[in-house]
């Protein structure tokens, strides 16, 4: 991998990652259509620390009070019921999900479900359902006063869904929240919490790769962490006024008309499905 590829491959996750229309379809869609090697599943997770290190320090006061809180309450039953220790379980949980799946589906995630046919597919498919969500959401319950272990274990399994590209961890699990009755906003910031685990766990698991083999060496790698660190923090300002106030719209209608573009490429042979 080159730098110019890394650089735009940086820029394509720190724009992507936080808006639903799957950061991992276009690091594959974007590498697909300039012609360049499927950076593969590796790459894909050590950049996307970027990006989590732009949650880190966007939510930095709310992370903070919820690893504070629920540490303490582990000895002081007094803080149990406060919604910061809650909410630390509720991450806890909700990371189950992904981490079972991904660990049982680890070969596929890495092979079969990169094959663009399927991807465009999930664009698709996965922004219809994004629409129904949106069409349905009541945008009225918030994770401070509502949110408990069956909500948490939904948007856990929704955020496994994102294990394949073209599904989007945001649009999954943003969709799931609203289909519960959350507010867009409030989904939106468990969205971005229940992703912590996850990331960090697979971005430090695949680090270990990155360097050997068909894997990008690290100094591509680093620089595109770096870019995504600095567009994903800008990025995610902006979505969470966006939906303050706006639906899904637009998303859900660029989704479909990517998909049906990325499956017709494939179809008369412009890019390869693998």
């Amino acid at each position: 991998m080159g730098w110019f590829e890394a650089l735009v491959l940086g820029l394509v996750q720190g724009l992507t990652e936080f808006l639903p229309i799957s950061s991992s379809a276009h690091i594959r869609v974007v590498s697909a259509f300039f012609g360049w090697n499927d950076p593969g599943a590796a790459f894909t997770a050590v950049i996307q620390l970027g990006t989590e290190a732009a949650v880190l320090i966007y939510f930095r006061r709310r992370i903070w009070d919820i690893v504070h809180t629920w540490s303490r309450s582990l000895v002081n039953r007094d803080l149990r019921e406060e919604p910061a220790a809650r909410m630390g379980w509720y991450v806890i949980a909700g990371s189950v999900p992904i981490g079972v799946l991904g660990l049982a589906f680890k070969d596929q995630i890495e092979t079969t479900v990169r094959d663009l046919r399927l991807v465009g597919a999930c664009l698709i498919v996965f922004g219809l359902l994004l629409a129904v969500a949106d069409r349905l959401a009541r945008n009225e319950l918030t994770l401070d006063k509502n949110l408990n272990l069956p909500h948490a274990l939904t948007y856990g399994l929704a955020q496994a869904l994102a294990l394949i590209p073209g599904v989007s961890r945001s649009g999954g699990t943003t969709g799931a929240g609203l289909l519960l009755g959350y507010r867009r906003e409030e989904a939106a910031e468990y969205s971005f919490l229940l992703a912590i685990p996850a990331v960090l766990m697979s971005g430090v698991l695949e680090l270990f790769k990155i360097g050997d083999g068909a894997t990008p060496n690290w100094g591509p790698t680093i620089l595109a962490t770096v870019v995504s660190f600095a567009v994903g923090y800008a990025a995610i300002a902006w979505f969470l006024r966006y939906i303050s106030t706006h639906r899904f719209t637009p998303f859900i209608v660029y989704r479909v008309l990517l998909g049906l573009v990325v499956i017709g490429a494939v179809s008369f042979d412009l890019i390869p499905a693998k």
